[in-house]
């Protein structure tokens, strides 16, 4: 599995791309060609869920306080 500097990447060409209207990406010295903008938007949207999995996420928060007596 990527990195989470090279999974941004990868989101960062591919969202550039499909704002220029382009369906032909180049990152890392490969070419990736899309039949749609549909098939971008699934890659955008998988390159999003391994961004999100790859980061910590704080499942519980505990505060503890005291009157100071």
């Amino acid at each position: 599995m990527a990195d989470l500097a090279q999974l941004t990447a990868w989101r960062d060409a591919l969202m550039a791309a499909r704002y220029q209207g382009v369906r032909t990406v180049e990152y890392d010295g490969k070419r990736v060609t899309y039949a749609s903008d549909a098939e971008m938007a699934a890659a955008l949207g998988d390159l999003n869920r391994q961004i999100t999995g790859t980061t910590a996420h704080i499942a519980v928060v505990r505060i503890q306080s005291s009157k100071g007596l």
